[in-house]
């Protein structure tokens, strides 16, 4: 059985506006949360399920193809879009240098210090 390969423009818009917002590669991605994960305690036997969320799920995206999408996947993507540009939009006067602002955004994929 050959599976239907289309996807719907609005989906279409969404996944490029997600990857243009997380702007961190997988692995770095992985690396940051991995290492936000761990806090106090030492990691479980599998490390990849003590990632936090929402991040664990914005890897899991980062590591499918469109086509592949579940509805999950696209509410994950709206919602990570939204935290991403509410976190823009009460960027701190110090900016960059605030590290609890950027450390937010670095959770959900974003580094501001990423040029783009």
């Amino acid at each position: 059985m050959v599976r239907d390969q289309r996807v719907e423009p609005e989906v279409e818009e969404l996944w490029e506006a997600f990857h243009e917002q997380v702007n961190m590669p997988s692995e770095k991605l992985r690396q940051w949360l991995l290492t936000r994960g761990s806090g106090e305690e030492a990691f479980g036997p599998d490390p990849d399920l003590d990632l936090p969320e929402p991040g664990r799920h914005i890897l899991r995206i980062l590591g499918k193809r469109k086509t592949d999408l579940t509805p999950d996947d696209i509410q994950t993507m709206r919602d990570t879009l939204d935290l991403i540009q509410d976190l823009m939009d009460a960027k701190p006067a110090r900016g960059n240098a605030d590290d609890e602002w950027r450390h937010s955004l670095l959770d959900l994929g974003h580094d501001v210090l990423v040029e783009r």
